[in-house]
């Protein structure tokens, strides 16, 4: 239960004089609002882009078919985030982005940096991991798993109506028919009414239609500028042994 806030009483105004004013707990249970409903997990909400470090990329490995190092190219990827950030709070239907690479190239923590600073602007933001999406609306199938608290609907159409939708983990899985109409539905609606999405997955751009069909890549490579991180060693692997160093 959230303390009563010891200025207002949870009116949401305070006297100054004889003037009454909004206090200033109104702007931060919004505040708080906004971060619980973008669904980003705990552990996630403190990726900033002061926070990203670029030692974990490689000055001399080079991706031969671009011409950049590894070190250059997360620069590139980092710039396009932070311009994504001041371009989306000028118009909320700016291009968006798609950032690929192997596990733990650092895709999630620069995608989640573009929500906490959006975030922090009173911008929606919603936060989702396809594969959980996924299960998410087939437990809506099962009366048995389903609360009852949320429809299919409800699922399909936040994702695809939230002013700015982040797809985490659009990976490599095994797709069905089913579970690529689903995406594509989501995807071929903010297309054409011109909502952003950024997305991560460890798919190269070239081979997406392989796993997502023709159509939804199209529409996602017309609504999304492509970076491509690339590390020598997980980044996580990398932290958790100098933790237990």
């Amino acid at each position: 239960m959230n303390p009563v806030c010891e200025l207002c009483g949870d009116s949401g105004i305070i006297l100054k004089g004889e003037v009454a004013v909004p206090c200033g707990c109104i702007r931060r249970k919004a505040m708080t609002k906004l971060f619980k409903t973008s669904r980003l997990p705990k552990k996630l909400l403190n990726c900033t882009l002061s926070n990203f470090s670029f030692r974990y990329y490689a000055k001399d490995s080079l991706d031969v078919e671009k011409g950049f190092s590894y070190y250059e190219i997360a620069k590139l990827s980092f710039q396009a985030a932070d311009n994504f950030i001041s371009k989306f709070l000028q118009d909320p239907n700016t291009d968006g982005l798609l950032f690929s690479g192997p596990v733990g190239s650092g895709k999630t923590f620069l995608a989640c940096s573009i929500a906490n600073a959006l975030l922090k602007k009173g911008k929606v933001v919603l936060f989702i991991v396809v594969p959980d999406l996924l299960d998410q609306i087939r437990s809506t199938y099962d009366t048995s798993r389903n609360s009852g608290d949320y429809t299919e609907y409800d699922l399909v159409d936040t994702a695809r109506q939230v002013p700015l939708l982040i797809l985490d983990d659009l990976g490599a899985h095994n797709y069905t028919d089913w579970s690529r109409n689903k995406i594509f539905s989501i995807i071929n609606y903010r297309l054409n009414h011109c909502l952003p999405i950024v997305v991560t997955t460890n798919i190269t751009p070239e081979d997406l239609f392989e796993y997502l069909g023709e159509r939804t890549t199209s529409r996602l490579l017309e609504m999304c500028k492509p970076y491509r991180l690339l590390v020598d060693l997980d980044i996580r692997a990398i932290q958790r042994k100098e933790r237990d160093q």
